[in-house]
């Protein structure tokens, strides 16, 4: 969330979630782009589905 004047450096906020997702990218995915709404700026990561995994049928 920005306050007062941090919203004339929301670019720098930017970089900081760019740098997050790039140190999760092995573990995570980004399900939503980055997006600014008003003075809040917000991602989502999903985890990745791990190759190989067996699912357990229900029914």
């Amino acid at each position: 969330m920005f306050k007062g004047r941090e919203m004339a450096y929301t670019e720098q906020g930017e970089e900081l979630l760019k740098r997050f997702i790039e140190k999760l990218e092995d573990i995570s995915k980004v399900e939503s782009p980055i997006k600014l709404e008003g003075r809040n700026m917000a991602t989502i990561l999903v985890p990745q589905s791990k190759k190989g995994k067996k699912t357990i049928k229900q029914g």
